[in-house]
């Protein structure tokens, strides 16, 4: 029992050290994964809490794991899993029950899991918890009082310095579809060998007051004119994976013309200033913010204003910056770079760097570098 009480602690311990850590890689990820099952359920007024509560989940995570793997308070921090695991297996059972969220954002954007995997995963979890739970008295700590403090405190000072960077200067890891190296105009392809959905076509006719349903290779034997046509419609027999990394990137001019395919083919390099709102312009637009402007203007890069309030834009930046205001929607954005706003050089479709507007300077150097 021993033996198994330890391989189970482990376990639980290492998974939630994971799960923490790369979903503190991008807070904001789990933020908008929060907003998307709040959003399911109606309870939008909780969305503007959903970063803080993304942030303290992350510490928790990382924190709790870290208790179990030294033996510190067993007893406070198996219950205090449990709860937590009860409530993941909620959700990740509603996911996979109602089919509304795809993934539940368990291990963040870099590890996705469908509903039936998290699902699996959380209930596994929830066993070996409830051991820990029943035997956390035959845990004896691995540190003293003090060190196990030191070493518990050390841990959320540095989840919490993690997530504040990532929430400034962009995630340390980018796992999403626009990231560094990417080609948009490939990931808006499907993948070579992807499977799709397949479908089977259903019949349905009503004989005798009953309604019946068959597909084309299963009509009645005794199939005739005293069956009365209702209706048809295709079945889903089996979920395919022919979806492009890539679905809903498009931007538009001022006079809502479709340039996603002019812009993202041009030759040479061009930047893509992704803006999401405008509530802290003062802090960016700055004085290198106007050197970035001449220096695209002396490289002749085109700077191109990637924003879904094109009006707010044409009044912070000027109406001469007019012809180079892209249209693009705000989840688009948010997706695109995690930190409001970044710069994003380009050439071609190629994602070359990403820079967020605290890197400014850094953004500055290599624009000029660029030959």
């Amino acid at each position: 029992m021993k033996l198994l009480l330890n391989i189970s602690r482990i376990i639980v311990g290492v998974l939630f050290i994971f799960s923490g850590l790369i979903k503190a890689n991008d807070p904001l990820g789990l933020s908008y994964k929060m907003q998307e099952f709040f959003e399911v359920w109606g309870w939008h007024s909780l969305n503007d809490y959903t970063l803080a509560m993304s942030i303290i989940m992350n510490v928790f995570e990382v924190m709790a794991g870290i208790a179990l793997l030294i033996g510190w308070n067993m007893r406070l921090i198996s219950r205090l899993l449990l709860l937590l695991i009860v409530f993941f297996t909620f959700l990740t059972g509603y996911a996979l029950r109602s089919g509304k969220i795809k993934t539940c954002g368990c291990f963040g954007d870099c590890l996705p899991l469908t509903p039936l995997q998290s699902f699996l995963k959380d209930v596994l979890l929830l066993l070996l918890i409830v051991l820990i739970l029943v035997n956390h008295s035959k845990v004896k700590p691995l540190l003293g009082t003090l060190p196990s403090f030191v070493v518990l405190l050390g841990s959320i000072i540095a989840i919490s310095y993690m997530q504040a960077y990532a929430l400034t200067h962009l995630p340390f890891v980018d796992c999403l579809p626009y990231k560094k190296g990417n080609n948009l105009i490939e990931k808006m392809k499907v993948p070579p060998g992807a499977v799709p959905d397949s479908f089977a076509m259903t019949f349905r006719y009503k004989k005798n007051g009953n309604v019946l349903e068959f597909d084309p290779e299963h009509f009645p034997a005794d199939f005739d004119s005293t069956y009365e046509f209702v209706d048809r419609y295709d079945k889903l027999v089996r979920k395919g994976n022919a979806t492009a990394p890539i679905t809903d990137f498009a931007l538009q001019s001022l006079s809502k013309t479709d340039t996603t395919t002019e812009i993202l083919s041009q030759p040479g390099y061009y930047v893509l200033f992704y803006i999401k709102d405008f509530s802290e312009v003062s802090e960016w637009k700055n004085e290198t913010f106007s050197k970035i402007q001449a220096a695209a203007k002396t490289k002749n890069i085109p700077l191109y204003y990637v924003t879904s309030l094109p009006q707010k834009a044409l009044e912070v930046f000027g109406a001469g910056v007019a012809p180079h205001v892209l249209i693009c929607d705000a989840t688009v954005i948010k997706t695109a770079v995690r930190v409001n706003p970044s710069y994003v050089l380009m050439r071609q479709a190629n994602v070359l760097q990403k820079y967020s507007y605290a890197d400014a300077d850094t953004f500055l150097e290599k624009l000029e570098a660029v030959k």
